[in-house]
């Protein structure tokens, strides 16, 4: 008679529970330890939950390129918007599209809501423009000539080699009077307007041809006039400053400057974009202990900001500088003082705040679109609070009915359900505190929903599993061999049951946008655990219970009992009974 081969248990079966108890105890052990040891012990909360801020954008195409509102510089901008929130801090924001032309904001509330909410609010085109004039921020009534020896301005940053050469802040700009803004957009312009030349006694010199002044450009005259009559201290003057301004053309802004001050400036046609630019980030200058930003370009965008510098470090005040301009506003208005290319320093009377904000700006600044806020609305986690707690009250009460079903018809194996509710519940929890800081993710009440579906689907997989063992002692088998001959059936239902569900899941944070994608999220969470709870938990469990002698003699309280079910006899192999021999006959 041959031996059996060692090392092999039942068909189907499971010879060592003890080993997959072993796995998921120390996965939940290891989970609940990061959790406490990142800090983290509470998901993150969604706006509907926390409460912030909601801003609604508006695209809106430069004249002329109304074809630029599409789907692909819609997506573009979300992308770009959300790693300059992101780049904040503020990682559980939600940026969206919603219809056509409009982008959504969610940021919910924490410690840089405010500073996130007003960058959100200036996420349009960035442009590098040469400096042509500056001038205070009142409206000029006529020509005036600055003081003698009375400056007006204040000193700007000042933008430096990246080679480390200490570069020091110049005398403060001098502010631009009417004559001067004349010829500086008419440089611009490259249309100079010819004048009659003069004698010493003032009276233009006699000449055998008579010259006529040609008259001024009236593109010129009325941008002059625009630049003379711009009030920035008005707000409303100063959001319509450069509107409807192509980037080939000069313009006027409004800004303000070391001081807090408002000041307009004549700008001349952009020289670069934002999106030439490829990095920017502050830091502390180790030679002067000042905050400083360090800016690094593409190549095409290296040979831009080469080409400009040259021009401007050869300029005298005010037009050695290039202007920052970011949704027609000038955020800096650093000097140039020598050629640059590839990389720059900009420093001067930043602090750390101010620094970090032209970097974020200068990093995440450019979009394919400009746009317009069309709403800021701050919204409270009352409502939020309110709806948690009916939907925590709807799950607790689906939860109690499940079990009291389980109770009532399963008796004793509702333990083993229980447990692994409650093993599921845990594991759950954990991952979502820890998704949190890890991805951004967001609890919500969509999120929330999902999980108390997940109840039901979890609860599924037990009964499936339990039916299939009740199915193998109604046909006369005992537990033991009864648990494993049922696991490969009930494990196959299972397997596609929730493939099902992960798959819609799936299916649904793909197409869906919004909160929607936090129901999702949770469904295919909770479904994946669900598949590990019950293969490293549930069968385990089951196996060792089934040498027990409640559930082995069937109990019946233990949820497994025969004469219950409705078994039939025990299958016993039987020999039949041999007839007599005759001997005689023999």
């Amino acid at each position: 008679m041959a031996a059996p081969k060692k090392g092999r248990g039942p068909a189907g079966g499971q010879s060592r529970p003890g080993r997959a108890l072993a796995i998921i105890l120390i996965a939940m052990v290891a989970l609940t330890g990061g959790m406490f040891w990142s800090g983290h012990t509470t998901p993150r909360l969604g706006i509907d939950l926390a409460g912030g801020t909601s801003i609604t954008l508006k695209a809106k195409a430069e004249p002329g390129q109304e074809s630029a509102v599409n789907e692909t510089n819609m997506n573009t901008a979300v992308g770009i918007i959300e790693r300059r929130v992101n780049g904040l801090g503020v990682s559980e924001a939600e940026v969206q599209t919603q219809g056509a032309e409009n982008i959504i904001v969610n940021i919910p509330r924490g410690t840089n809501e405010k500073q996130a909410r007003e960058q959100v609010g200036t996420t349009a085109q960035l442009y590098f423009r040469p400096v042509l004039a500056v001038a205070p921020a009142a409206p000029q009534t006529a020509p005036s000539a600055t003081p003698s020896g009375k400056p007006s301005g204040s000193p700007k940053p000042t933008a430096s080699a990246s080679s480390g050469a200490t570069v020091g802040e110049k005398s403060p700009t001098p502010t631009a009077t009417a004559s001067t803004q004349g010829r500086a957009l008419t440089e611009a312009l490259k249309a100079p307007s010819p004048t009659p030349t003069a004698s010493s006694s003032g009276k233009p010199k006699a000449t055998g041809t008579p010259q006529a002044t040609p008259k001024p450009d009236p593109a010129t005259a009325a941008l002059e006039q625009k630049f003379t009559a711009l009030n920035c201290l008005d707000p409303k003057a100063r959001a319509a400053a450069g509107q409807g301004v192509k980037s080939s053309e000069p313009t006027v802004a409004c800004g303000k400057n070391a001081v807090g001050q408002w000041e307009k400036y004549l700008l001349g046609p952009a020289e670069v974009d934002g999106r030439d630019v490829d990095n920017a980030k502050a830091g502390l200058d180790q030679r002067t202990g000042q905050w400083i930003v360090d800016m690094e370009f593409t190549d095409a965008g290296s040979k831009k900001f080469q080409s400009i510098t040259s021009k401007l470090s050869q300029q005298t005040e005010p037009q050695n500088q290039f202007a920052i301009v970011l949704d027609g506003e000038v955020v800096s208005a650093p000097r140039v003082q020598t050629t640059l290319s590839a990389s720059a320093q900009i420093s001067g009377s930043f602090n750390q705040q101010s620094a970090q904000d032209l970097g974020n700006i200068l990093s995440y600044g450019a979009l394919p679109l400009a746009f317009q806020t069309q709403s800021v609305d701050t919204v409270t986690a009352a409502l939020g609070g309110d709806q948690l707690q009916a939907g925590l009250l709807a799950g607790a009460i689906g939860l109690a009915l499940v079990i009291i079903y389980l109770v009532a018809y399963y008796r004793g194996l509702s333990l083993i359900a229980i447990l692994s509710l409650g093993v599921s519940a845990l594991l759950t929890y954990v991952l979502m505190a820890l998704l949190g800081p890890a991805i951004g993710f967001a609890l919500n009440l969509p999120a929330v929903c999902g999980a108390i579906v997940a109840i039901g689907i979890t609860a599924d997989s037990f009964i499936v599993y339990f039916e299939r063992i009740r199915d193998e002692l109604r046909e006369g088998r005992t537990l033991r061999p009864a648990v494993e001959r049922a696991w490969p059936r009930a494990r196959r239902t299972i397997l596609v049951s929730d493939f099902v569900s992960f798959l819609a899941a799936a299916v649904l944070f793909i197409v869906t946008v919004g909160k929607v994608k936090g129901f999702a999220f949770t469904l295919g969470l909770t479904t994946l655990l669900d598949i590990v709870v019950v293969f490293l938990f549930t069968k385990p469990v089951m196996t060792l219970l089934a040498r027990t002698k409640f559930f082995g003699n069937g109990h019946k309280w233990s949820g497994l009992d025969p004469k219950r079910l409705g078994a039939k006899p025990p299958l016993r192999r039987t020999r039949r009974p041999h007839a007599p021999v005759d001997t005689k006959e023999a």
